[in-house]
C-alpha cells in the first residue's frame, strides 16, 4: 500500500507513493443511464436542481416538536412541505440547503406562527395532507411552486416579516384562497 510522502520511514526502505497515470487510456462519454447529454431539463414539475438537497431533511428535524399545528395537520407533512420550499430556495442560490432555507419554508406557510390565520390553515390542511408519502410529488411541487422566486430571494428574516405583515404576499395561491 502506498503512503503519503510525509510519513516517516526507515532510510533504507523503499517507499511507494501515489502517482496518477500519465494519461487516461480511453475517452469518457456520457453513455451511462441517467447522465444528461445536454442542459438540465426545465419544465412543469421538474423543480430546481441543486447540490446535496437531501440535507434539508436532516435540518428540518431540528424543528420537530416546535411547529404550530392545528387539528388534522401532521408534523411530517409540514416538515416535508417546508423542505420542498427550502430546496427550491437553496438551488436558486446555487448551494446546498441551510437551516435558514427550512426556516423560510416553514415561515411562509405559517408553521412558525403562534396563531396562524384561519384561511392559511384551511389551505395548509388541503395542500399538505399526506405529502410526506413519496407518491405525493405533484402536491409537493405545488407547495414549492406557490412561493414565488422573488420571495425566496429575500433573506429569511425579510420573509418572516413579510409573512407576518401579510401572508398572502408570500404565496401565489388560487383565487378562492386569496379572497379569504
Amino acid at each position: 500500500m502506498s503512503a503519503p510522502e510525509y510519513v516517516p520511514t526507515e532510510p533504507d526502505q523503499l517507499v511507494r507513493s501515489y502517482s496518477s497515470p500519465p494519461r487516461r487510456p480511453e475517452p469518457w462519454f456520457t453513455d451511462r443511464p441517467g447522465e444528461l447529454t445536454s442542459r438540465q431539463p426545465v419544465g412543469h414539475q421538474l423543480g430546481v436542481p441543486g447540490p446535496d438537497q437531501g440535507y434539508a431533511l436532516k435540518l428540518a428535524n431540528r424543528y420537530k416538536g416546535r411547529l404550530t399545528l392545528t387539528e388534522g395537520e401532521h408534523e411530517e407533512d409540514a416538515l416535508v412541505g417546508a423542505v420542498a420550499v427550502a430546496t427550491k430556495r437553496a438551488a436558486l442560490f446555487g448551494r446546498a440547503p441551510i437551516l435558514h432555507d427550512v426556516t423560510a419554508g416553514l415561515a411562509v406557510w405559517g408553521f412558525l406562527d403562534a396563531n396562524p390565520p384561519a384561511p392559511l390553515v384551511e389551505l395548509r390542511r388541503e395542500w399538505f395532507e399526506g405529502v410526506h408519502h413519496p407518491a405525493h410529488y405533484p402536491q409537493l411541487r405545488r407547495i414549492a411552486d406557490a412561493v414565488p422566486v422573488e420571495v425566496l430571494r429575500r433573506s429569511h428574516d425579510a420573509i418572516i416579516q413579510a409573512h407576518q405583515a401579510n401572508w398572502r404576499s408570500c404565496l401565489a395561491v388560487p383565487h378562492e384562497f386569496a379572497r379569504l
